[in-house]
């Protein structure tokens, strides 16, 4: 578990500058990522009444914020969303963008919920993060409700076919830690990013431990050349 550790150590040590450093270094285009999300996630439920979405390693609350916009957009009834992270540093950030929100300190492989509590499970660029991800999509599994939902966004590996994905590449590995590193003065963090996903496995092997646990991939599609992925998989 040192690994993990480690990991919940770095985000406490950026979180104050998290916000600022995503925004700059995805150009904006995480929010376009965010918001297909869940508008796909509420079409694919087909409930106009939400009970409850669980939005884990949330950090900051950007996910959470989504949700609830879009749910107004569509007018669906959101009664109650939580989110649930390892870094308590994240999620004081979070607590004053959503003071209304309630944020759990836990890891995504054991989280204080009740079974079948859950219509949503989210967890957005964090699940490459969870050093028992095995684990993690069985709690999902417990947590779930019969039919309900997990919303996977990540960066995933790729093969690089094409000059785009060698672009994004020397982007991802060469200027996004200098950037990152300014923002935040913390070089090492945004080195480990790149590497983070380099070392991560690829969206077919990601589908395949879904089906593990029960969780079964109804939607998988790539956007923005290729480097963001979004997985939507039904508790089954």
């Amino acid at each position: 578990m040192e690994k993990q550790e480690k990991i919940v150590s770095m985000f406490n040590d950026i979180a104050g500058t998290y916000d600022v450093a995503n925004r700059v270094l995805s150009m904006g285009i995480d929010k376009s990522w965010r918001n297909k999300a869940c508008n796909l996630a509420f079409n694919l439920y087909g409930k106009k009444t939400i009970e409850k979405i669980v939005d884990v390693a949330c950090g900051t609350g950007d996910m959470i914020l989504f949700w609830k916009k879009v749910a107004n957009e569509n007018s669906i009834n959101l009664q109650n969303i939580v989110g649930v992270d390892p870094s308590v540093g994240m999620m004081e950030v979070g607590k004053k963008k959503l003071p209304d929100v309630e944020f759990i300190e836990a890891g995504a492989a054991s989280m204080p919920l009740d079974s079948e509590s859950a219509d949503i499970i989210s967890i957005s660029y964090g699940i490459r993060n969870v050093v028992q991800r095995q684990e993690a999509f069985d709690e999902f599994a417990r947590v779930l409700k019969k039919d309900g939902l997990v919303v996977i966004s990540e960066f995933t590996k790729n093969k690089k076919e094409k000059l785009l994905d060698h672009l994004t590449d020397f982007y991802m590995n060469k200027i996004l830690p200098v950037l990152g590193g300014l923002i935040s003065k913390n070089k090492e963090a945004y080195t480990y990013l790149p590497n983070s996903i380099d070392e991560f496995l690829t969206t077919e092997n990601l589908c395949k431990e879904l089906k593990i646990a029960g969780l079964e991939p109804i939607h998988v599609k790539a956007f923005s050349m290729n480097i963001s992925t979004l997985i939507i998989a039904r508790k089954i």
